[in-house]
């Protein structure tokens, strides 16, 4: 597929290339990939075949194999590309922002900046399900919760939702289900109007399909009847007003309903926080806690609860546990976990956070503690009071006389055109509600210059002169003239966390302490099947620390990212030629997120041809458990499609289902390669079925690593999909998020791609945002975008191509020390591979023995238990290079002659190396040693290990205990002694 020519400049392309001879043929490519030219060929002749191209044709079916060539931009140098971007950067004109709506500018310390956000020991590690090599993250993750929880005055909070609007919705489907038993025609939700628009689109957007009737309603004029279930407030408000809401709780609360509060952490060191007014849900954002504008995103948003409904809170939850020696420890809660069991009965289909930006603000609040927090919001409350008290004297008195940060003026619309026009052309952005209305919010960064200039530009407007003494203000500070009951009393953040790290030499070793206990791909290879932990280069990071797009609002005007659009089409287009699909929505935040989006435009396409009827999805037995979960907040009903004894479609099954539903039939969920590692023959065959009854294709694109430049979406005959850039290309992991995953759909679902109701993105028959966003989260896209640039064409072919490669290295290697559970009639896999270990499950041994097993040898664990218990899937990705394929593969079969000692009953089948791993330094240096097992095998297992070992700071968690006693914030000090 060829781009639209209009859209172009051919001068930015290369022609395809033959495979090179060379190692440094590629370039950048070079870099990426780990196998060089002499490795491939040695791998090659491992799997038993000639050349990479006779490999791919036995892996990937003939009848879904690309035309070649097709074209993207590039392959660039890194420094080609570096200074490229750089140009594109300067279109951006970030200005000072003053437009608010969740969205601030704040100073991102050094200390955290340069040993966080710029840190591979941070950034590249995977989700902390192997809690035992993750402790530092989770930790983290757990001051993070402490600071929510202590600043909402909630006892519960999780770690980390992906924007503020999601989390509001999440917050409705919450109320909503806690109550769906008791009070089943109770489906009304009252939205405050003075909720921020964007939240108000998606709260409404997630409401229609679950048959939720949202009302916008001023707060002073909610009645509660015996239909409402729930009420969502802001404060402080999107017009600045703090306010309390103690009556209209108990309101609420006396009608049978639940309230939640969308708020601002920040705020809250001053105000009365919601949880002292009773509320049951808080929620907001806290990227004003030093992470970066980004032109809206990643953040962390935060979600906060009573304790009783801890067991309904979606997403991931850090809690406290011990481990085998009766030491404290932490882990992943859980509830957290279940989501993909329970499928489309699951509490939400979340699936990644936003660690790495949870992880930012939580040590931002670790860095500043409360008497630096509470300063920070003292200044910006003192310079909105000081610029209120100039309006004043221009004669412009604010529409609220109790404000935090944010106020909002009202003009002539002359004077609106005039200010508008002044303030852009001084690189100001302010909020222009409509046409009288003006909202102005001050942030951390904010000087007594910059609140004149405000002034200045609004005497202007109105064509008055500043009086005289207006400037050079002191930057004094001021209490709060709100009444007694908003202002906070109670204390917030006395763990002593938030008081111990006050220099930056304290900071930056307690930073170093944590990242030292976790493993990331700066340490060694994270093999996880399904989730791609591959190489983020360097190169693609830093333009996400440039001023020129980290200080971007995302709904400033146009003007601001002109260097933003820029990127922003030429990686749609390239999406679209990657994929064979004709339109692209950069907005999902989230794989899940994703998912969610295609199944909405699905829905409206269907809707719009008078087929309202259609309702349900077929998934297949072996989909990943968000899958049903998203189809069921799209309002499908969910149906299963069985998979045959070689983990494939069952067609006859498939056919059935598709007959049976034929008249309701609105989509199939297709993973592909599939969940199980394998490119099904009959994809175009199952695709065909389901679009002659009627339905469409989705594609899951967790897998699209696997297809990039070798197959597409549109080739097996998909729909839509979505595109897990985390994965496919490059976005690292966070520990646990960001993560984004944009949708590419066919010419026939383009009009219903995601608006938004500030920025004009979207078809022309829009369904509602899915995020928060515009753009999702805009800032990381730039790492993607690095990816397909210096790669170009074909080294994301070559990528493609090693990284199966490099699976079937590791099968040749080892499926004589383990079962391969699924793969093609030719005895190929995907990209992926499962290895069963159920035949040890008699001996006593498990996939998670061996998991904790490969911490001792260094390696975090492959998924466990996923798609089919009782197995270990792994994918090695295409970045490893061939000598950490053969350590792994050594670790394996070092391991299964482990295995094989309990079987033989050599060893005993409890107190063995792989029912105690992993084996901490402690345990190996104490006087005593009771195993019967040396401490050189406990510790020391191959030789590789002595050079680069790997000690896991705790051993083996207690997950059950954890699960009897959750403690999910940090707890006083004597609680770890005891």
């Amino acid at each position: 597929m060829q781009p639209p020519t209009e859209a172009w400049s051919p001068s930015r392309y290369v022609a395809l290339r033959k495979a090179p001879t060379t190692a440094n043929s590629f370039g950048f490519a070079r870099r990426h990939i780990g196998p060089g030219a002499e490795d491939v060929e040695g791998m090659l002749a491992a799997v038993g075949t000639d050349s990479l191209d006779a490999f791919i044709d036995e892996v990937v079916p003939s009848d879904i194999r690309l035309a070649e060539p097709w074209l993207v931009p590039g392959p660039e140098t890194e420094a080609e590309f570096l200074a490229g971007l750089r140009t594109v950067a300067t279109r951006n004109r970030p200005g000072r922002s003053f437009i608010g709506l969740g969205y601030y500018g704040c100073i991102t310390p050094s200390v955290i900046l340069r040993n966080v956000f710029e840190n591979p020991g941070w950034y590249t590690p995977y989700t902390p399900y192997q809690a035992e090599v993750a402790q530092g993250r989770l930790e983290a993750l757990l001051n993070f919760q402490t600071m929510v929880c202590d600043l909402t005055g909630m006892p519960v909070a999780n770690a980390s939702l992906l924007d503020e609007a999601t989390a509001a919705a999440e917050a409705m489907a919450m109320m909503h289900r806690l109550q769906a038993r008791t009070r089943p025609h109770a489906n009304r939700l009252l939205v405050a109007r003075s909720c921020f628009p964007q939240t108000i689109a998606v709260v409404s957007g997630r409401a229609e399909p679950l048959g939720i009737d949202v009302e916008l309603v001023d707060p002073a004029d909610m009645a509660i009847d015996a239909r409402v279930f729930g009420v969502l407030l802001q404060c402080p408000a999107e017009d600045g007003v703090v306010t309390s809401f103690s009556e209209l709780v108990e309101e609420a609360h006396a009608a049978g309903a639940l309230v939640a509060v969308c708020t601002d952490l920040l705020a809250l060191t001053l105000l009365t926080p919601p949880g002292e007014q009773g509320v049951d849900v808080v929620v907001g954002n806290t990227q004003r806690f030093g992470v970066p504008l980004g032109c809206g995103g990643p953040h962390a948003a935060f979600f906060a609860t009573k304790e009783q409904y801890v067991r309904q809170v979606p997403g991931r939850v850090i809690g406290l546990s011990v481990d085998r020696h009766g030491n404290p420890a932490h882990r992943m809660s859980l509830q957290t976990r279940e989501q993909h069991i329970r499928r489309e009965r699951a509490t939400s289909n979340i699936c990644t956070a936003q660690a790495l930006l949870a992880n930012m603000a939580g040590l931002y609040a670790v860095y500043h503690g409360p008497e630096g927090i509470r300063a920070i919001a003292a200044r910006v409350h003192s310079l909105t009071r000081t610029l209120v008290d100039g309006m004043r004297g221009l004669g412009v008195e604010p529409t609220s006389a109790h404000f935090f940060d944010t106020v909002r003026v009202r003009l002539s619309a002359g004077a609106i055109d005039r200010l508008a026009h002044e303030a852009e052309a001084a690189g100001v952005y302010l909020r222009y509600v409509d046409d009288t209305d003006v909202g102005i919010s001050l942030d951390e960064t904010t000087t007594p210059a910059a609140v004149d200039q405000v002034l200045r530009l609004l005497g202007g407007a109105i064509e008055r002169p500043l009086p005289s003494g207006t400037e050079d203000r002191p930057d004094t500070l001021v209490d709060p003239n709100w009444s007694s009951d908003l202002i906070r009393t109670s204390e917030y953040l006395t763990h002593p966390v938030f008081h111990e790290h006050r220099s930056e030499t304290q900071m930056m070793r307690y930073l170093k302490k944590l990242e030292q206990q976790d493993i990331g791909l700066d340490t060694s290879m994270i093999p996880l099947g399904s989730c791609t932990m591959k190489l983020t280069a360097a190169t693609e990071m830093r333009p996400v620390s440039w001023p020129e797009f980290a200080e971007v609002h995302p709904f400033a005007p146009d003007v601001a990212s002109t260097g933003y659009r820029e990127v922003f089409s030429e990686l749609e287009r390239s999406l679209c030629v990657i994929t064979g699909l004709a339109a692209v929505s950069l907005q999902p935040n989230s794989g899940a997120q994703g998912e969610f989006a295609g199944l909405m435009v699905i829905r409206a396409f269907q809707c719009d041809q008078g087929e309202s009827h259609r309702n349900v999805v077929l998934i297949p037995s072996s989909a990943h458990g968000t899958n049903p979960a998203s189809a069921a907040m799209a309002g499908m009903q969910v149906v299963i499609v069985a998979c045959d004894e070689q983990g494939n479609v069952d067609l006859n099954d498939l056919r059935s289902k598709t007959e049976t539903y034929a008249e309701t039939l609105s989509a199939l969920m297709v993973t592909y390669p599939s969940t199980h590692g394998v490119f099904e023959d009959a994809i175009r065959n199952i695709c065909d079925i389901v679009h002659t009854h009627g339905g469409q294709v989705y594609m899951d694109g967790a897998n699209m690593n696997a297809q990039v430049g070798l197959t597409s979406p549109a080739a097996i005959g998909a729909d839509v999909c979505h595109i897990n850039l985390h994965k496919t290309f490059a976005i690292p992991h966070g520990g646990g998020g960001p993560g984004m995953g944009p949708i590419a759909v066919a010419a026939h679902l383009t009009p219903y791609l995601p608006g938004h109701p500030l920025v004009p993105v979207g078809g022309a028959k829009a369904i509602p945002p899915i995020s928060a966003a515009p753009w999702g989260s805009a800032s990381i896209l730039l790492i993607s975008y690095g990816y397909m640039r210096m790669l170009g064409a074909e080294g994301m072919r070559r990528a493609t191509a090693v990284a199966m490669l490099s699976a079937n290295y590791l099968k040749a290697r080892l499926e004589s020390h383990y079962d391969v559970l699924y793969t093609r009639a030719n005895g190929r896999v995907a990209h992926e591979l499962i290895f069963d270990l159920r035949a040890f499950k008699p001996h006593g041994i498990t996939e998670l023995d061996v998991a904790k097993r490969l911490m001792d040898y260094g390696f975090h664990a492959p998924t466990v238990s996923f798609p089919v218990p009782g197995t270990m899937m792994v994918e090695p990705t295409e970045s490893e290079p061939r000598d950490e394929l053969d350590r792994f593969c050594d670790a394996l079969v070092a391991i299964r002659a482990e295995i094989q000692a309990v079987i033989d009953g050599r060893v005993d089948a409890v107190e063995n190396v792989l029912k105690n791993a992993p084996h901490t330094i402690a345990e190996a240096t104490a006087d005593a040693w009771t195993h019967p097992y040396t401490r050189e095998q406990a510790v020391f297992p191959a030789p590789f290990v002595r050079a680069h070992k790997v000690w896991p700071s705790v051993g083996r968690i207690n997950d059950a205990h954890g699960d009897r006693n959750l403690i999910c914030s940090c707890p006083p000090l004597d609680e770890y002694e005891n």
